[in-house]
């Protein structure tokens, strides 16, 4: 139901509350979706939540509730139900009130104001540039870049950003791994470093070391190429995902530029910071942590979780008062931690740093399955599987849906069996056909399509068809909640729904019938449907096929 229907009814329920109990507010009134689609379009239960309260019946309140409904022409029919459900019956008039509303807005159906503009950081990603991206960091990409795109759709000024852990012991390992491979390849008897990398790819850019004539017992040389060239490797990877960032922040950089030490000072001043065992620790259980942590080990060296807090304080100066992280379930951890060096930093310097600040999303892992069984391990990689291996696999568009498909807090199967069936088992082949069909029929039929934008849609009758224009009605407020949770699964539920609901028309009715009326305004349906197909899937970073 469109947000203006809703609105409606609302004000309808608010104006016999004003009659029955002025004294209660309208924002106690609420909607909801019947169970069973034969008890009405909506129910509300104010009469239920009020009764005690008013010492009286409450079927009798939500009688009298709908006497003092006034006059409507959307409202079909009030009814008792229950124990004092108030059920609601919408006009068809009502129901198709949507189909203009999508007709006029086009592209920008299901787009917002409520960022108004406000700049919003999203970082995702984040890969130690130690090896190829790995599944996992495919589930970031595309709940990243579709967070960001629903953040756009409501008006926020959105900024995708990934930041490079291109510092610490990590990247120590790759420089080691990398020189010791380059020394075997030039036939030294070597002995591979024990949290070394094993993976083909440390080979092939050992390999490319060499060929350019540089020494492989210059470490640091070693450590730039290698990072220089798994960067460049993560962007070809990112970009055959079809994800692009604003910016790229190096964690190498707050060390460069003094930001570390700047932060260690500024918690040191604090006062909630404090000596013991030759380490510096944070009291960051003043701020819920399970226990305090060390900031500065005994060899002077810091904790990962420092550069971390330095990385955040550089997001609040750079104007990001909103920011969002899309993280694996293994930083729950640095959560707290982060967070309690904020509010450290800001009791001093009253920056106004809110607790809640960054918000994460964590994601748990995803398991790969083919033929029945996992799939553990890439050719290159070694140890794991990568997103390109997908890509490759199954194509750009099965990757992308099914890695938002569900909540970020679940942990996910991808079955490439199913991303490759032409079934309608497999929710983004289900979703793209139905797109691909609308565009078959449109094509069949003939005419311009801009003419359907001035079809009357009364002749639309059907419950198959009232169904569909409501459930267009339903988008834009779905894409707000999407936005406000960081959800973009529930695009992904909404066009699965929205695809079976038009498979069952089109499989139940003809829409090039001879009634001339009846025929555009089952066109003018099935275009505004596969205009919000095209609006979803865009969201979420999927091509709508016009064959298939």
């Amino acid at each position: 139901m469109s947000a203006a229907i809703k609105s409606h009814l609302v004000d309808l329920l608010t104006q016999a509350l004003a009659r029955v109990a002025p004294q209660y507010p309208a924002s106690i009134i609420a909607l909801e979706r019947p169970k069973q689609a034969a008890h009405g379009d909506w129910a509300c239960n104010v009469a239920m939540q009020l009764a005690r309260e008013l010492k009286r019946n409450p079927r009798e309140l939500a009688q009298d509730l709908i006497a003092g409904l006034p006059a409507s022409s959307w409202l079909e029919q009030a009814e008792l139900a229950g124990p004092g459900f108030i059920n609601l019956r919408l006009k068809p008039a009502a129901k198709l009130d949507a189909l203009s509303t999508v007709h006029a807005a086009g592209a920008r159906y299901g787009r917002a104001d409520a960022g108004r503009g406000r700049p919003i950081l999203v970082e995702f990603v984040s890969a130690n540039p130690t090896g190829p991206l790995h599944v996992g960091h495919g589930r970031q990409a595309a709940l990243g870049d579709a967070i960001s795109a629903l953040l756009e759709a409501q008006g926020w000024s959105v900024t995708r950003e990934f930041y490079y852990n291109d510092a610490g012991v990590q990247i120590d390992n790759l420089a080691l791994s990398v020189q010791a491979r380059a020394r075997e390849k030039g036939g030294e008897a070597v002995a591979f470093p024990e949290a070394g990398y094993h993976g083909d790819y440390i080979r092939e850019i050992a390999a490319d070391y060499i060929a350019q004539g540089a020494d492989p017992g210059d470490l640091a040389a070693v450590r730039r190429f290698a990072v220089a060239a798994l960067r460049r490797e993560q962007d070809d990877d990112l970009k055959a995902f079809g994800v692009k960032f604003d910016n790229y922040y190096l964690e190498s950089s707050l060390y460069t530029e003094g930001k570390v030490e700047a932060t260690v000072r500024a918690l040191a001043t604090s006062g909630k910071t404090y000596e013991q065992d030759g380490a510096l620790w944070l009291r960051t259980t003043d701020y819920g942590d399970d226990k305090d942590r060390v900031m500065r080990k005994s060899d002077g060296s810091h904790t990962y979780f420092v550069p971390d807090v330095a990385y955040h304080v550089s997001k609040w100066q750079r104007g990001f008062a909103h920011a969002v992280n899309v993280q694996g379930s293994d930083h729950h951890g640095t959560v707290a931690r982060v967070r309690a060096g904020l509010q450290a930093l800001a009791s001093v310097s009253g920056a106004g740093i809110p607790r809640d600040y960054p918000h994460y999303v964590l994601h748990k892992m995803v398991t790969v399955m083919k033929g029945g069984e996992e799939v553990k391990l890439s050719k290159r990689a070694g140890s794991y599987v990568t997103v390109r291996d997908l890509i490759d696999e199954v194509g750009r568009d099965a990757v992308r849906f099914f890695l938002v498909s569900r909540k970020a807090d679940t942990e996910f199967v991808f079955d490439i069996d199913l991303a490759k069936s032409q079934t309608e088992d497999n929710p983004v082949y289900y979703v793209q056909y139905a797109h691909a069909r609308i565009c078959s029929v449109l094509a069949q039929w003939g005419g311009n399509p801009q003419a359907l934008h001035a079809a009357a849609f009364a002749p639309l009758t059907l419950p198959r068809e009232l169904a569909l224009a409501q459930r267009l009605g339903e988008f834009p407020e779905m894409v707000a909640e999407a936005g406000r949770e960081f959800a973009p699964h529930m695009v992904a539920f909404y066009l699965r729904e929205l695809a079976g609901e038009f498979h069952s028309y089109y499989n139940a009715e003809r829409i090039l019938v001879t009634d001339e009326e009846l025929k555009l305004a089952r066109l003018a349906l099935i275009l505004a449907v596969r205009q919000v197909l095209n609006n979803g899937l865009a969201l979420l970073g999927v091509s709508a096929p016009e064959k298939m």
